[in-house]
């Protein structure tokens, strides 16, 4: 048996390793050639400190309270040199990963679809080479470079991970050098480079309910998320948490992939969503912006994981609101994103 372990590191790159039943991260990690902080590899020097974030694992009791104290393991955080994985983990790596003499993945892929879903969002689908291996943590984003420019712009992945065939929602900006591409001259069959993954906007394990805000296209990573939770809901691990989509835009006509939502609806009982327009000449039921909506039943009184992602002053809202209204979610993770590329992603635990 093999646990996959997403290493997350600390400038924003993550890498997958293979761990093998019985062995340690850090093991696993040298031999597949990332070099994990090390010392001493005998749960004596804490320099292999790390966080696990997600998934289940044996520190046995070889290690020293120096290294690693009680308090500090209750909260999650492990020595790789002990860490023996008994599912799939993902572990925050407080480096860089060039430190660890690793760097962020690269594939190539063609150009499969190009359709615009509406004024301002376009969908881009994309087929992975055979054997191009794309592991991601469904919330992260990619590098892709625009082809003739030489250039790269960042977008969220809207498909779960595991699949050859990888989709993305991309905001048609005005000269934009992506959206200039897409809309004037990409072809079928035109091939692409993409670099990643990265971020830290990624879904945490689901242990309490949890709120999702997006902004525009920032609903991309939220359905890859829940396409994910799909998946596990089908081999059976789902759980009963309730989660609940607010989706903002500025224009009716700008709302995209709501039926995609609404099967998500059929295949995840505990997901519901709404949407939410900001322009006042519309008839939608809900106009405003998200801060307008998020009532005390979505909120649960701050028993409550959000993550939000979107446009800067969509994600200051929040921030602002949360503040005003004295609410402080048990974590609250959240990505600002620009026309040209993810801005910042923070956490907020």
């Amino acid at each position: 048996m093999s646990y996959t372990i997403a290493l997350n590191f600390e400038d924003g790159v993550t890498r997958f390793i293979g761990c093998k039943e019985g062995e340690t991260v850090l093991d696993a990690a040298y031999r597949q050639k990332v070099n994990l902080p090390m010392d001493c590899s005998d749960g004596v020097c804490g320099t292999c400190k790390g966080r696990c974030e997600q998934g289940a694992f044996d520190l046995g009791d070889e290690y020293i309270d120096e290294a690693l104290s009680d308090e500090e393991a209750a909260e999650g955080q492990v020595l790789t040199c002990q860490m023996v994985p008994a599912s799939d983990c993902v572990i925050q790596v407080p480096v860089a990963s060039t430190l660890c003499k690793t760097a962020v993945g690269q594939v190539e892929g063609t150009v499969a679809a190009v359709e615009s879903l509406s004024e301002d969002s376009i969908e881009l689908t994309i087929d992975l080479d055979d054997g191009a291996e794309l592991a991601f943590l469904p919330g992260q984003y990619i590098h892709i470079t625009v082809p003739g420019t030489g250039e790269h712009r960042s977008y969220s992945f809207s498909s779960r991970p595991g699949e050859s065939r990888v989709t993305f929602l991309i905001r048609n900006v005005p000269n934009g050098v992506m959206s200039g591409y897409l809309t004037e001259r990409a072809a079928v069959g035109d091939r692409l480079t993409l670099t990643g993954p990265l971020g830290s906007f990624y879904l945490r394990e689901i242990t309490r309910p949890v709120l999702m805000l997006a902004g525009g296209t920032g609903l991309a990573p939220f359905l890859a998320m829940l396409e994910q939770l799909a998946r596990k809901r089908e081999e059976g691990q789902g759980g009963e948490a309730p989660i609940h989509l607010i989706y903002g835009v500025n224009q009716d006509d700008h709302l995209v992939k709501t039926e995609a939502l609404d099967a998500l609806t059929e295949q995840l009982p505990t997901f519901t969503y709404s949407t939410v327009v900001v322009d006042e000449a519309s008839d939608h039921p809900r106009k405003g912006y998200v801060t307008h909506h998020m009532d005390a039943e979505v909120l649960h009184d701050g028993d409550v994981d959000v993550y939000l992602c979107g446009p800067p002053p969509m994600v200051d809202a929040v921030l602002k609101h949360f503040d005003a209204q004295g609410i402080v979610p048990q974590s609250f993770h959240y990505e600002k994103f620009t026309p040209n590329q993810v801005a910042v992603a923070e956490e907020v635990a």
